[in-house]
């Protein structure tokens, strides 16, 4: 007969043994690293952020670049000062209109050039209609990304209104082409500026639909209110510039504080528009209201245009330019945020150098900073409010 107590103690090890369940590899403690593009809608591009993840939450970010990369700063030492035009044109394919202009101005800067007043204002205007067309592409993509396509229908339907404005002055529609060093390719068409004021009348009608139909949206604003909010001490040590910036408190505008172009006559109408928070939400309203004030300069610039009698718009050039030996440093206010162009040239008829400082480059480094700590599904609401291009980036 045996002892009963090590029977009990048996029948108790043997239910140990069954109930005891292995997790073999340690696998509650194991990261998961996760590639969110290079292909993906919600990187706008061939942009990859490698994300290594706790279950849902985002332990590290890192974004890897350089999949659009083309060598423009390379290839601006090869071209003459009319063709980097071509090149500098596109690498924010909507803004091409402000990257024409950063060039441009550095050229007429290192010249010492004087501009017709006739090309400042249209200049001018081109630039602002320039900026809502991005704006508008950005206001209906990233409801999208959230779920909502409706304002996308919205946003294209007027950058058609403006893009046949621009498309009848320039020719082109993305890649516009006007900007010449010493002003325009040529003047404004007959009747042009009446259908111009009647295109921006009509966008600006219809802004209240993003303030009804996604601000008034409470799925939006509860995917945005509160997520990835970028303090100002971040902003300002990664160099993040524009409506990213301005959305976290930052009041910083070339367009006042620099002014360049006709800015300096309309500060009466310049409206930099700021936030506190710092979050999605905030970096979307900074958009839309800032559209609603470049709509406003538009008008003003349609205004001057219309009362100043006809003139030139460019100045002549000799058949090969040279500038003179130096460097120069130009910076503009465009739609994404700050761009610069380092010009150095050794009196030849390239530049010797040519570097761009790009506002997407910096604005998208921040992501490493904002992703931490945030859930995957947070990911793509942060991600689609830093307003980046690829090709602005890579360059």
């Amino acid at each position: 007969m045996s002892d009963p107590g090590t029977t009990t103690a048996s029948t108790e090890n043997a239910a140990t043994a069954v109930t005891t369940v292995g997790v073999g590899g340690a696998a509650e403690s194991t990261d998961m690293v996760l590639n969110i593009g290079p292909q993906h809608p919600s990187t706008h591009g061939v942009l990859r952020l490698r994300l290594v993840l706790d279950g849902e939450r985002i332990g590290s970010a890192e974004p890897v670049i350089g999949y659009m990369h083309r060598g423009a700063e390379k290839l601006f030492e090869a071209r003459d000062y009319r063709q980097i035009i071509v090149l500098a044109n596109r690498h924010d394919w909507l803004s091409a209109f402000s990257n024409e202009l950063g060039v441009v101005l550095a050229v007429e800067r290192m010249l010492g050039m004087e501009v017709p007043e006739r090309a400042v204002w249209a200049r001018t205007l081109l630039a602002e209609l320039n900026r809502v067309l991005n704006h508008l592409m950005f206001l209906g993509s990233y409801p999208l990304e959230l779920g909502a396509i409706t304002p996308m229908f919205h946003a294209f339907t007027e950058r058609e209104d403006l893009q046949r404005v621009m498309e009848e002055v320039s020719g082109g529609r993305i890649h516009y082409m006007f900007n010449r060093v010493g002003g325009l390719k040529e003047d404004l068409p007959a009747g042009w500026l009446d259908r111009t004021r009647r295109a921006v009348a009509a966008v600006r009608a219809k802004t209240g639909t993003y303030d009804r139909l996604v601000l008034g949206n409470e799925i939006f604003r509860g995917r945005t209110r509160g997520v990835g909010v970028l303090t100002p001490e971040t902003v300002h040590a990664y160099g993040v510039s524009g409506p990213i910036a301005r959305a976290s408190g930052v009041d910083f505008d070339l367009r006042r504080d620099e002014p360049y172009l006709a800015y300096g006559e309309l500060a009466d109408v310049l409206r930099v528009v700021t936030r506190t928070e710092g979050d999605c939400l905030a970096r979307f309203e900074v958009l839309l209201e800032q559209t609603r004030n470049s709509l406003d300069l538009a008008d003003a610039c349609l205004d001057r245009l219309a009362g100043m009698p006809p003139g030139p718009v460019n100045q002549r050039l000799p058949k090969v330019l040279k500038a003179p030996e130096g460097a120069t440093y130009a910076w503009t206010e465009n739609p994404l945020g700050l761009n610069g162009y380092y010009l150095v040239s050794r009196g030849e008829k390239t530049p010797y150098r040519l570097k761009l400082r790009s506002a997407s480059f910096n604005n998208v480094q921040v992501l490493a900073e904002l992703l931490p700590g945030t859930l995957v599904a947070d990911m793509v609401a942060i991600l689609g409010s830093m307003f980046f291009v690829v090709g602005d980036i890579d360059k």
